[in-house]
C-alpha cells in the first residue's frame, strides 16, 4: 500500500521474468525477442506509474492542505511610534497649556484662613513649613492663589481677556484656558512678598526678597517653579507661580509623559 492508498504489485526480478511466459511460447522460435521486449515494457510502464502516483499523490497533497487565508499569515512585526514630547503634549494641550482634574473637594485644605486659599493636603502641609521657616529668616511669603475650579477658570480667561481686547492666543500667554491650568490640581499657588504687594503678579517679584529666599529655599520644601524665562511650554514668565511636587501624584501630575530629561549634577553630589 504507498502513500496514496493504491496497492502496488511487486516488480518480479529477472530471474522470474520466464514465469510469466506460457510454456508453448518459450519453446517456440520466436521466445528470444519476447523475453528481450518484456522488461523494456515493464520499465515503461514502472515509469508511466511512477509518474502516475505522484500527480495523484501531488493532487490529493493540495486538495487536503489547509489553505493560506489572510488570518493564517504571520502578521508583520510593526512596532507603534514612540510618543515624543511633541506628540504626547499636543494630545492635551491647549495653547501651549496642558489638561489637568480638578482636585476633589476632601483633598482639600485651607492655607488663608482670611482668604480662604486651599491647597491640597500634602502640599499645604510643605506650604506652611515654608512660610514658617521663611518668617524665621526675616521673609514674608504670602499667598495669592491656590486651588481654582474649572467653573473659576473660565471669566479669568474669557471675560479679562475680552475687557483687554485680547486674542485666545494672546490671552493663554497669560492665562491659561478653562481645564489647563495647574491651579485645577491643587498643587499651584502663588506667592507674593508681604513686605512689597506692590510686585505681587508681577515679573519684578523676582526682585523681592521672598523670590531670593525661594530660589535658594524652595526645592527643600518640594516647590519649583512653573513657568521660568524661556520655558518650553512658551507660557510667560511667572516667578510667582510655584508648584508642589512632593509626592507620587504630584511628580506624575506634572512630570508625566513629557519626556522630560534628568538635570545634571555634579560628579561629586551623590546620586
Amino acid at each position: 500500500m504507498n502513500k496514496a492508498g493504491f496497492s502496488e504489485k511487486p516488480q518480479n526480478s529477472s530471474n522470474d521474468l520466464g514465469d510469466d511466459i506460457p510454456v508453448a511460447v518459450r519453446d517456440a522460435p520466436v521466445a528470444a525477442p519476447k523475453m528481450w521486449l518484456q522488461p523494456k515494457i515493464m520499465l515503461i510502464g514502472g515509469i508511466a506509474g511512477f509518474v502516475l502516483l505522484g500527480l495523484i499523490s501531488g493532487f490529493f497533497l493540495f486538495v487536503t492542505a489547509p489553505k493560506k487565508t489572510a488570518d493564517s499569515q504571520p502578521s508583520p512585526t510593526t512596532s507603534a511610534p514612540t510618543p515624543t514630547t511633541e506628540s504626547s503634549n499636543s494630545v492635551n494641550a491647549l495653547l501651549g497649556h496642558l489638561a489637568y482634574p480638578e482636585a476633589p473637594v476632601s483633598e482639600l485644605v485651607t492655607i488663608s484662613a482670611n482668604r480662604g486659599i486651599r491647597m491640597r493636603k500634602a502640599a499645604a502641609q510643605k506650604f506652611e513649613e515654608m512660610v514658617a521657616e521663611a518668617r524665621s529668616a526675616g521673609v514674608t511669603l504670602v499667598p495669592i492663589s491656590g486651588f481654582r475650579s474649572i467653573k473659576d477658570q473660565e471669566p479669568l480667561f474669557f471675560s479679562v481677556g475680552a475687557q483687554r481686547n485680547q486674542t485666545p492666543a494672546q490671552r493663554a500667554a497669560l492665562s491659561a484656558p478653562p481645564g489647563h491650568s495647574e491651579h485645577h490640581t491643587g498643587y499651584a499657588v502663588d506667592i507674593g512678598d508681604g513686605a512689597v504687594p506692590a510686585t505681587n503678579l508681577q515679573t519684578n517679584f523676582d526682585n523681592t526678597k521672598a523670590y531670593r529666599w525661594l530660589q535658594a529655599n524652595a526645592a527643600r520644601f518640594s516647590f519649583e517653579m512653573s513657568f521660568p524665562k524661556n520655558n518650553t511650554q512658551g507660557v510667560s514668565y511667572e516667578p510667582w507661580h510655584w508648584r508642589f511636587v512632593g509626592d507620587r501624584n504630584s511628580l506624575e501630575t506634572f512630570y508625566k509623559a513629557r519626556n522630560l530629561k534628568p538635570a545634571q549634577i555634579s560628579p561629586s553630589e551623590p546620586k
